[in-house]
């Protein structure tokens, strides 16, 4: 028997979707989509008018920042990638509005926002396309933020208009802030306020109410609004310097807005007088953080030592996961093979083990550079796409087929190939170990959790030399039982037994699949599960079709044919009910206790004084859903929890989420299964053990203060 040697195509295409996050036009989170889009009304060369802009549409209640955010957030950056000769100006930002938090002011944007650049063309320019690439990072806001980035390309034609997106950048071109002939701006220092004269403003905003926004960041008060009155044509303010500010510019770069009025009116005022002494310091209570800080993992407390101790054990305990038996029945069979043949059984664990280290190392260095692109991925990631669940699921199926007898692969390599396999035995351990951190990576959080949390915080040479450890502690228990000679007269020597239990570890490989048919079901729904069901039956049968023994070489070929068509015909069906998630997703769906988690929703409820307990879960998770049947689905302890009036929310992670991602991070975690308790008054939220028990569970329940217990309806 052989190991999957034929698994090398699906290898590919199983890898294929981990590395398709190529720039695009459009980023889509939960918050907001944002957009690359150009004006180009006569085509792209020199003189010609030329604009790009990153359109930002939020989400009903999410808002972004302006060059001067305010009292907390941050305000959006574009970095732009252009061919020699062609250079980008600097955001022509629209004008904001105010965003009160409490007792703090922001400025910024909610709705659909345009931040237009504009482009020289150089006269050198000749290429058929001008190709651009943006990286763009923002951060959104609700009751709480989350920092965003997306990485965008687009190609223009140079003899042809683009001029698609032309309204947008008309209503972005009215919103700029403008400069008005005759309009000018003084400022005198007079104690700890500016006092400001506007004059030569138009004669239909003379009398009216005015309001200024300070364009120059951390000089003035933001949250006080001018005191103002108007003398004649004159408008006169005093504006409140910020005793904590950071700057003393000898010009104030002001925006006067008037409302109703899209645009406002840009002031540049001179400042004239000394600026006061910084104060003291004052505390403030933020309504609305700029960015929630990461909590420190406990791993962190040791530094990488700890880390590198934890991962090897951690990859030691692995093997002990479910979802890692199918694959390793594998490796068993392979020892039984060569039980008594100890150069083998040493060569084939040091494949085994070579195939384990460099993939966790692979995987791990994939989501470090998806991470530095700015991607919201966490470990596991590879589960949250339909592509690749569907690709392990053929992966498995392929085998348990091959184990059960219903093809060789003999039959289906060339023998060029076949002969090549035989010649080289150790691709197949290596490529077993592979297929196990494919499977195994996403069981890592009940021994990895905090680890890994801070293996992604590490230097990429010091997170990746983790990740080579856990890999190295996984394979170790087959590294040391291929180097131990007595080992091998314990198993019995090949024989017709070995048929038998061949044929016995298939049947791990069909359980496997279907546990990651219902994974898909999860992503996609009933139509997701059924086509790839579909697709299953119809790779079965092709298996059958070309890999029989029993087939003569036109059955075959008949037979391969509709096997052909076939696998054509439900892959065109299965595809696009895998690309997006159904309307009514389990993620969004409340379960009994159970609400839907979103950041607000949790803020809100402690803002309100409400204790809430959040499991971040996804459907790939085996530990979530044994946590989930043992534990947190039992009547006495859902019973504890309404008793102390806990409101229960769950984060489904099945697919990707950036919130979620988000969250994890300032938990100190990059994979689930996580359990939070937010109590109303403490500083960070209470983490427990991935392994969760419902005595844990109630130790942690009778541990609440009285004051984060309320009294009322159940959650």
């Amino acid at each position: 028997m052989s190991l999957p040697r034929l698994l090398l195509p699906l290898a590919l295409l199983l890898a294929a979707p981990l590395v398709s996050a190529a720039p695009a036009a459009v980023v889509q989170t939960p918050q907001v989509r944002a957009e690359l889009v150009a004006h180009a009304p006569e085509g792209v060369g020199a003189g010609k008018p030329l604009a790009l802009g990153l359109v930002i549409r939020h989400q009903d209640g999410w808002h972004s920042y302006w060059k001067n955010p305010g009292d907390s957030g941050l305000p959006t950056t574009l970095a732009w990638t252009l061919p020699p000769g062609v250079a980008a100006g600097d955001i022509e930002w629209p004008t904001p509005k105010r965003l009160p938090v409490g007792p703090l002011m922001n400025f910024g944007y909610d709705g659909t926002l345009l931040l237009p650049v504009a482009v020289q063309v150089g006269p050198g320019f000749d290429a058929r396309t001008l190709d651009i690439r943006l990286h763009a990072e923002w951060l959104v806001c609700k009751e709480v933020c989350i920092p965003e980035s997306g990485d965008f390309a687009l190609s223009l034609p140079r003899e042809q208009a683009t001029a698609g997106s032309a309204a947008l950048f008309e209503a972005a071109r009215a919103a700029l802030p403008r400069r008005v002939a005759g309009v000018s701006a003084a400022a005198r220092i007079d104690g700890d306020s500016v006092q400001l004269s506007v004059k030569g403003l138009p004669a239909d905003w003379q009398g009216q109410a005015l309001d200024l926004l300070p364009a120059t960041a951390g000089a003035l008060r933001n949250a006080a609004r001018p005191q103002a009155a108007w003398a004649g044509a004159d408008w006169n303010a005093r504006l409140a310097i910020d005793p904590q500010r950071t700057a003393a510019p000898g010009t104030l770069d002001l925006v006067l807005t008037r409302a109703g009025e899209p645009a406002g009116i840009e002031l540049a005022a001179a400042v004239t007088g000394a600026w006061p002494a910084l104060a003291a310091p004052e505390t403030t209570e933020m309504a609305e953080p700029a960015a929630a800080a990461p909590l420190p993992p406990a791993a962190a407390e040791g530094g990488l030592l700890p880390a590198l101790l934890l991962a090897f054990f951690g990859g030691m305990l692995l093997n002990l996961m479910p979802c890692v038996f199918p694959v390793l029945s594998l490796k068993v069979l392979g020892f039984a093979a060569h039980a008594h043949d100890r150069g083998k059984l040493l060569a084939g664990g040091l494949a085994y083990a070579a195939g384990v280290v460099v993939s966790f190392v692979a995987l791990a260095g994939l989501l470090l550079a998806l991470r530095a692109g700015g991607e919201q991925l966490g470990w596991g990631f590879q589960l949250q796409q339909p592509g690749v669940v569907a690709a392990l699921a053929a992966l498995f199926t392929l085998i348990g087929l091959n184990l059960a007898g219903v093809f060789e692969l003999g039959s289906v390599l060339p023998s060029s190939w076949a002969a090549a396999r035989a010649r080289h035995p150790l691709v197949d351990s290596l490529l077993t170990g592979v297929l196990a951190v494919a499977v195994a990576s996403p069981c890592t959080a009940p021994f990895m959790g905090a680890s890994l949390g801070v293996a992604m915080t590490l230097a990429p040479a010091q997170a990746l030399l983790v990740f080579a450890v856990l890999g190295l502690g996984m394979a170790a228990p087959y590294l040391l039982a291929s180097a131990w000679p007595r080992l091998a007269g314990w198993l019995p020597r090949p024989g017709v037994w070995m048929l038998h239990f061949k044929v016995a570890m298939a049947f791990p490989m069909f359980a496997t699949v279907v546990w990651l048919v219902w994974v898909l079901g999860q992503q996609a729904g009933i139509d997701g599960a059924a086509a790839l069901l579909a697709l299953l039956l119809a790779l079965a049968f092709a298996a059958w079709a070309f890999g029989a023994r029993t087939l003569g070489t036109r059955a075959r070929v008949g037979f391969g044919a509709v096997a052909v068509l076939l696998l054509g015909a439900t892959l065109a069906w299965a595809l696009p009910a895998w690309h997006e998630a159904p309307p009514a997703a389990a993620s969004a769906r409340a379960e009994g206790d159970w609400q839907p988690w979103s950041a607000e929703r949790a803020a809100t409820l402690t803002a309100e004084g409400r204790t809430v307990f959040v499991d971040f879960t996804a459907a790939w998770c085996v530990t979530c859903q044994v946590n989930k049947r043992t534990t947190l689905s039992r009547a006495d302890v859902l019973a504890e929890f309404r008793s102390r009036g806990v409101v229960l929310l769950r984060a489904d992670w099945t697919r990707r989420d950036a919130a979620i991602t988000a969250e994890l991070a300032r938990l100190g975690r990059s994979g689930v299964p996580v359990y939070a308790l937010y109590v109303p008054g403490e500083a960070a939220p209470r983490v427990l053990s991935e392994i969760l028990s419902p005595g844990e569970v109630r130790t942690m329940l009778a541990d609440l203060p009285p004051a984060a217990a309320p009294v009322g309806a159940p959650a």
